[in-house]
């Protein structure tokens, strides 16, 4: 049976080629280019944190993850993998207060925040890795 790798990429730019932003944009025009600099690191702290919370989600893959959802609603799942937009995750094993479900799609805009167990390679030990929505 073959492994499904997931996919990490940025949104296509508005020029249909790019995988960025555009400086012509109405909305950077409204920022002005008075803070450039401010803006620069601006740009250069979402761009890791974006790639920080990228490489959580593929940390995720396969692991038991606990969900807590409105509600005050939780439950644990193993992480599959989430689309493109990062609106959708998809699950297996989902435990709810209801039963167990074999495959779902836990849409993102219900959930508050979930944990894991991130393992360090180098010293065998795990650490919870907690992200909130």
């Amino acid at each position: 049976m073959d492994v499904p790798v997931p996919i990490i990429r940025l949104p296509r730019g508005p020029d249909g080629i790019s995988r960025g932003f555009d400086l012509n944009s109405p909305r950077y025009q409204d920022r002005g280019c008075k803070d450039c600099k401010e803006l620069k690191q601006e740009q250069k702290a979402r761009t890791v944190m974006r790639e920080q919370y990228l490489r959580s989600l593929l940390a995720m893959v396969g692991q038991p993850v606990c969900f807590t959802m409105y509600e005050k609603v939780t439950v644990t799942a193993c992480f599959g993998s989430s689309d493109i937009d990062i609106l959708n995750f998809q699950v297996s094993d989902l435990q709810t207060p209801l039963g167990v479900q074999r495959e779902a799609l836990l849409r993102c805009p219900d959930i508050i925040s979930y944990t894991f167990q991130l393992s360090l390679p180098h010293t065998g030990s795990q650490q919870e890795h907690k992200v909130t929505c």
